[in-house]
């Protein structure tokens, strides 16, 4: 039996999101545990030309709902980018979740071929649908999600691998 796009794609999405605002509650404990604020770590940046915590957040919730969108041609939400507390981003994760359940599998699975192009100021590039998922859309995605993961581990709090992976299923 093949494996579906929905298999590949939901369950690691949503574990991924769900794993990320887990380690953002860790960070506002620890915060709080230890007197500092959580709210500054958002600016936090790993190089100078990199993007801010707040935005690693951002595009760890961009990933997975367009990518789901262009595969399942189901509208997602918009979100302008405004957050800046972790209780923003939080509900942006929870936003971003809700959409991703809320689209059925069938408007997924056997989209393999299905073309998909992106555009960037710099050009485009073309996929079909299973290339997207598996060399773009995933790849993006554990990206801005490990190096949120990093900037608050950078920050002090205590975070271990089971945070990130975060629980199955």
């Amino acid at each position: 039996m093949a494996t579906e796009l929905y298999d590949l794609s939901v369950p690691a999405f949503t574990r991924g999101l769900r794993a990320l605002d887990g380690v953002l509650d860790k960070a506002v404990a620890h915060a709080a545990a230890t007197g500092q604020d959580a709210e500054a770590w958002l600016d936090n940046r790993l190089a100078p030309d990199m993007h801010p915590l707040r935005k690693q957040v951002q595009i760890a919730c961009d990933s997975p709902k367009l990518c789901i969108a262009r595969l399942s041609d189901v509208a997602a939400p918009v979100h302008d980018d405004s957050e800046v507390t972790i209780a923003d981003l939080k509900g942006r994760i929870a936003d971003t979740l809700a959409y991703i359940a809320s689209v059925p599998r069938e408007a997924i699975d056997g989209q393999e071929a299905r073309e998909v192009i992106l555009t960037f100021p710099g050009g485009q590039m073309t996929f079909e649908g299973r290339l997207y998922l598996t060399g773009f859309a995933l790849p993006n995605f554990y990206f801005h999600l490990t190096t949120a993961y990093g900037l608050l581990r950078q920050a002090g709090v205590p975070l271990g691998k089971r945070d990130y992976m975060g629980a199955p299923g």
